[in-house]
């Protein structure tokens, strides 16, 4: 791996939003549109955790190799981070989706809470860097008790948010890799290849908009570039198509 400045992060600001479960990542993360909502202030000093549960190793082995091989135990993840606003979509994310509005306004802590399902996204801003945390899926509820502490710090309400498998992903959340540079253009190959050198794939067949193929005419049976679902797609004279050229 080589060193890349501008992969690392520091960061100077953020948002936390959600939306209805499946919803897409927005195009534009620095400038998410509806139906993506913010959830609100949140702590400038636990900024962001995650922490895991499971995961644990089993050393399977045969009676002539007594570490064959080693398998994982599923694990599951919980991102966390502190609300500091309590109005009343921020104390059912905290207390329960089902807390019920009483006629005089306030909320009711209901004895069987059920946590928040939507689309779950976080954003953070370095500079012109952005790096964010994107689950189509996940639940929101506490992740620990609510204590005020002082009469000069913001109260803050703890949340944890456990991204889940949605649809037939063989994935519960994604990341942004940070330092990549935009792909401009494909040549065709076996698979073929992105450039400039080192450029990221475009993410899907709609991410190939703006990338030049080379060459231009209609690529040869069997070219294709990879994209990054995992999809293949080729050039066929005229538009980028999916699969590979026949």
């Amino acid at each position: 791996m080589a060193l890349n400045d501008d992969a690392t992060l520091v960061v100077g600001s953020g948002n936390y939003l959600t939306a209805p479960v499946g919803t897409a990542a927005p195009d534009n993360l620095l400038v998410p549109t509806s139906p993506w909502q913010n959830v609100g202030h949140t702590s400038l000093e636990d900024v962001f955790g995650i922490t895991s549960e499971g995961g644990e190793a089993t050393t399977i082995g045969t009676l002539q190799n007594k570490s064959l091989r080693t398998k994982y135990s599923a694990r599951t993840e919980t991102m966390t981070f502190t609300l500091q606003q309590f109005d009343t979509p921020a104390l059912r994310l905290y207390f329960g989706a089902n807390a019920p509005l009483l006629p005089d306004g306030s909320v009711g802590v209901p004895a069987d809470p059920k946590p928040t399902q939507s689309a779950f996204l976080a954003i953070f801003i370095d500079g012109e860097n952005h790096f964010s945390f994107f689950a189509p899926k996940a639940e929101i509820y506490r992740a620990d008790d609510m204590a005020i502490a002082d009469t000069e710090s913001l109260a803050g309400l703890p949340l944890g948010v456990k991204p889940m498998v949605h649809g037939n992903n063989s994935w519960t959340y994604a990341v942004t890799p940070l330092g990549g540079t935009v792909a401009t253009g494909a040549s065709a190959g076996n698979p073929g290849s992105f450039t400039p050198a080192g450029a990221v794939a475009p993410a899907n067949l709609a991410g190939l908009g703006g990338v030049i193929a080379t060459p231009t005419t209609k690529w040869t049976v069997g070219q294709h570039v990879v994209l990054g679902d995992s999809a293949k797609a080729f050039w066929n004279g005229t538009a980028w198509a999916n699969g590979t050229a026949t």
